[in-house]
């Protein structure tokens, strides 16, 4: 498993469905059903938070101010700083084990000696755009959401990198892809983060693992001559890095060669000193 290098976040315990973490100055508790254990709690060390989630029996959940937290704060990721923000449905507008990726991400762009031209999808606030602007690329974001989008360029403006190459669209990401085929657009690089969930441009319900060949197939037809790498991130339980690992090689690897590799990224808990599964990452890199 892979753990990301992020010193201003802390994953301080976790134990019974939640997880004590610190932003910055900030400590919350949020929910994460892949903690099923029940290790004893230090009531001294939890007592620290901020503010909990909490979980509706209705769906949803709302925020518990313990303390007078701030409503929104920065952190830094290197030379990459980040708006937080708690959300009502338990994010907070950043995903901390993806540093391992995005580590990774400018790495393969520094070293590539080249102009790199990368597609993120389902680029959510900006994560992995700015680390590969930051490294040198020409970037694509791509999200169907509006407010995401928004909160994307807001983050790029605080880590100084509004005047890069990178277009911001608010679009369907599948409905994208083709307009991009048809326009003759090439990447060298695309980064793929779908949810598990999610509705079509009709509106209509998809499954991700019902939809992830197809989705990397058609995106697969906006790839260079000469691609860099195609990364894919999952938090579906029904996509482990086996799987994800098998789809890029069968496709991607198949049409360019290189090679194929896949691997949990996780977070490091402080108390127990294992790593807390955040998800897993499939990565195609080329020669």
């Amino acid at each position: 498993m892979r753990t990301a290098d992020f010193p201003a976040y802390r994953l301080m315990d976790t134990s019974c469905g939640e997880k004590l973490e610190r932003w910055g100055d900030v400590t919350l508790i949020r929910p994460d059903p892949q903690i099923i254990w029940k290790t004893p709690r230090d009531p001294a060390l939890w007592k620290q938070a901020d503010a909990r989630y909490l979980r509706s029996n209705s769906g949803g959940g709302h925020w518990e101010n313990l303390k007078n937290p701030p409503t929104e704060w920065t952190v830094d990721w290197q030379d990459l700083t980040f708006r937080i923000r708690p959300t009502g449905f338990k994010h907070t507008g950043l995903f901390p084990e993806q540093a391992a990726n995005w580590a990774l991400l400018r790495k393969m762009i520094s070293e590539a000696g080249r102009p790199i031209r990368v597609l993120n999808l389902f680029a959510y606030t900006g994560g992995a755009t700015l680390a590969c602007a930051s490294a040198g690329a020409e970037v694509c974001h791509v999200d169907a959401s509006k407010g995401m989008v928004a909160w994307a360029r807001e983050n790029a403006a605080l880590s100084g990198l509004s005047e890069k190459p990178v277009r911001w669209i608010v679009d369907d990401c599948g409905k994208f892809i083709e307009r991009e085929i048809r326009r003759g657009r090439r990447y060298d690089g695309i980064i793929m983060d779908p949810p598990s969930y999610g509705r079509g441009p009709g509106g209509e319900l998809w499954k991700l693992e019902d939809s992830i060949y197809s989705l990397v197939e058609l995106a697969a037809g906006v790839l260079s001559d000469d691609p860099l790498f195609f990364l894919i991130n999952s938090y579906t339980t029904g996509l482990p890095p086996s799987v994800m690992t098998y789809l890029l090689g069968t496709t991607v690897g198949k049409r360019f060669g290189g090679k194929v590799w896949g691997d949990e990224i996780g977070l490091l808990c402080e108390s127990t000193g294992y790593a807390l599964p955040c998800g897993n990452t499939a990565v195609w890199q080329g020669k």
